[in-house]
């Protein structure tokens, strides 16, 4: 390579890792993994290597990670927030502890070894015993001041025991539970709200959000690893214990190996361990254990020399796409799937994978017969990674941006602040049998019976007059037992079901109705607070977007979009019909069965004998409060057959464990 290639390519690599710091740690919008960011950066740093001029005081491999976000106040670190040098290779955590032998001048050195937790680094300050701020890693040097929206996090002491640590400083990682995540995506489905691709990134959004009580939503978590200062402090083991004594999380799992032999066998057992862990991990963490000798060996301007992270390769696989098709939601957003030749991916067959969005297609150049490279992304979603475009033969078709619905044929719209394209058209029937099946789920309506083969039929069917026998959630109110016999392979009992299921559903509570309507970004959470607070359907239609704001939970974003649903003429006339049809549209005054659950607070878990919202409804009638997840301020865990994680939960925290016959007993 001559001096002007490398320069032209020091130049091209420096402005592209730029680009993806700024979308990793400012954007929380990544577009390349964490291996391939890596790549281009070792491929930087050996041309600067060979051509040590063209090293620049801003060159990627000086710096550490992106600027602070606007939006918020900066906080100077007492000490800067280093990063850690990585590697992927058993060969080059063998030379690793080569180095620290050199260095040190012996054979056996003590190293703790624990897992690389997948989300984002915050320093948090403690002085006389109280929490005093915390902040991102920002650029370093200067972090954004995040320390209200760490105080949600409920497993974060405010305040520290008397009997430890009052001052010090620690270091850890925000990240967001697995199951959290699946129920944070979950609800943001329901509100037709676009999911998270992966814990990292949602736990990236939720910290730089403004409003706090938008992140006490969201299930944050921290694991605390490093000290920048604290008394009676000399070495990793000593840290675990102060962090013990201050009530703070350390890692789950914790090795020491004072070899590369041991080191090879606690990352290699981690791997084995890690799935089990209630977060995402990518790797292990591995440090000298004494303070001493990690002053000894120093740093170097980027990391420290005492410490390196072995990440995990994640499982890929090659296979070719046969087709791209267009899914559409319920809210008319249009989203590319990749059709693939199945192929085997961390222990399941993968045939389809999500692109996303039509920037991710064209970013990436992805075209219908191209063999590409794909993993689960976090190890649970399958996405293409990379397009080996030197296996193309000319017979690969690219695919172009849809103009129209696929389905319907309208026009499709763009989001201007989204790059979500959608059919506008409310009539499309893909939209109207997505809406109707969203409509009669258990968490809605839940008309039983009714699913997707059924409703498929229902919107296809066309009377004589050319119109559909369903067009919109109101027809169901109108099926009869005529109607319904003209369907495929439905018999008399069925359509009996069906029926009973339909009336029956004219009796939920409103707020069930609110959250089947399916309202830009009203969930079943949003919707039960909207009838709380207005107490009839007709009471939110007329509130003022003023108005709405001052129902709990309901913000800046919820409330235009509640107030526009009400206002169009389309969605008045469908909510005249569902009144007409007998439909329960306010809030039946419930006096109080008892009081004597008052001031407690319940979670429910496991199968019981009646659904969870029934027996949810059951604790609130008798003066109890129900929340989704457990915490210190649990009063009792219900738990029926196959209870999961939060018995796990409830029994290291010590809340009271109740069976469905001894709640009975209780009321």
């Amino acid at each position: 390579m001559t001096h002007a290639e490398a320069a032209s390519r020091a130049a091209f690599l420096s402005a592209e890792l730029h680009r993806h710091n700024r979308l990793y740690y400012v954007e929380a919008r990544p577009e390349i993994s964490d291996q391939q960011f890596d790549a281009l950066l070792r491929e930087l740093q050996e041309i600067e290597a060979q051509f040590p001029d063209l090293l620049t005081p801003d060159s990627p491999t000086q710096r550490v990670g992106g600027a602070p976000l606007e939006g918020f106040t900066q906080i100077t670190h007492t000490v800067r927030m280093m990063s850690l040098d990585n590697t992927y290779s058993e060969e080059e955590l063998t030379a690793f502890f080569a180095r620290l032998q050199k260095g040190l001048g012996r054979e056996k050195i003590d190293c703790v070894i624990e897992p690389k937790v997948d989300g984002v680094a915050i320093t948090i300050r403690y002085e006389n015993g109280m929490l005093k701020h915390g902040a991102t890693r920002g650029d370093g040097q200067t972090g954004d001041d995040v320390t209200n929206n760490l105080k949600t996090i409920g497993r974060l002491p405010l305040r520290l025991p008397k009997d430890g640590p009052q001052n010090f400083e620690v270091r850890g990682e925000v990240f967001m539970p697995k199951a959290g995540f699946a129920k944070l995506n979950q609800e943001r489905e329901e509100a037709g709200e676009a999911m998270f691709a992966n814990p990292r990134n949602s736990t990236a959004g939720t910290l730089k959000l403004l409003d706090p009580k938008i992140v006490a939503k969201r299930p944050l978590d921290i694991v605390c690893y490093g000290l920048v200062e604290a008394s009676d402090v000399q070495s990793q083991t000593d840290v675990y214990a102060l962090l013990d004594a201050a009530g703070l999380r350390k890692a789950d799992l914790v090795w020491h190996a004072d070899s590369a032999e041991g080191l090879l066998h606690a990352i290699r057992e981690l791997d084995e361990k890690r799935k089990t862990l209630p977060y995402e991990t990518d790797g292990a963490v591995i440090k000298v254990n004494s303070f001493a000798d990690q002053r000894e060996l120093g740093a170097t301007s980027k990391a420290p020399r005492w410490a390196i992270a072995y990440k995990y390769q994640p499982e890929q696989a090659e296979t070719k796409i046969t087709a791209i098709d267009i899914q559409v939601g319920r809210t008319g957003a249009l989203t590319p799937v990749a059709r693939l030749e199945p192929v085997l991916v961390s222990g399941s067959t993968v045939s389809n994978a999500t692109l996303h969005n039509y920037e991710e297609i064209e970013r990436k150049d992805i075209r219908v017969g191209d063999t590409v490279i794909i993993e689960k992304a976090g190890e649970i979603i399958p996405a293409v990674v990379s397009v080996k475009k030197e296996l193309r033969n000319g017979t690969e078709t690219a695919v172009p941006v849809p103009t129209h619905c696929p389905i319907c044929g309208t026009a499709v719209h763009r989001d201007e602040e989204q790059v979500v394209i959608r059919c506008p058209n409310p009539h499309c029937p893909e939209v109207v049998k997505r809406r109707i099946e969203h409509f009669v789920s258990r968490a809605a309506m839940d008309i039983s019976g009714l699913g997707e083969a059924v409703i498929a039929q229902l919107v296809d069917f066309k009377k004589a007059d050319g119109s559909r026998l369903v067009a919109d959630v109101a027809d169901l109110y109108d099926l009869n037992e005529l109607s319904l016999a003209r369907l495929d392979r439905v018999g008399t009992k069925s359509i009996d079901n069906y029926l009973k299921a339909i009336v029956t559903s004219k009796q939920q509570d409103p707020w069930r109705l609110v959250f089947g309507l399916g309202i830009l970004h009203v969930g079943a959470g949003g919707a039960r607070k909207l009838i709380e607070h207005f107490s009839s359907i007709d009471a939110v239609a007329n509130a003022s977007v003023e108005d709405l704001t001052q129902c709990p939970d309901i913000g800046a974003i919820v409330a235009p979009s509640i107030h526009a649903w009400f206002h169009d003429e389309l969605n008045l006339a469908l909510l005249n019909r569902l009144r007409i049809a007998g439909l329960n549209f306010t809030q039946k005054t419930v006096t109080a069965a008892s009081e004597k659950l008052n001031g407690t607070t319940w979670v429910i878990t496991g199968t019981l004998t009646e659904d969870r919202e029934t027996i949810a409804d059951t604790i609130r009638a008798n003066g109890g409060k129900v929340s989704g997840s457990v915490s210190g301020k649990t009063t009792y865990l219900l738990a029926g057959e196959d209870a999961g994680s939060k018995l796990d939960k409830a029994t290291k925290l010590g809340v009271k464990i109740v069976t469905e016959p001894e709640f009975r007993a209780m009321l």
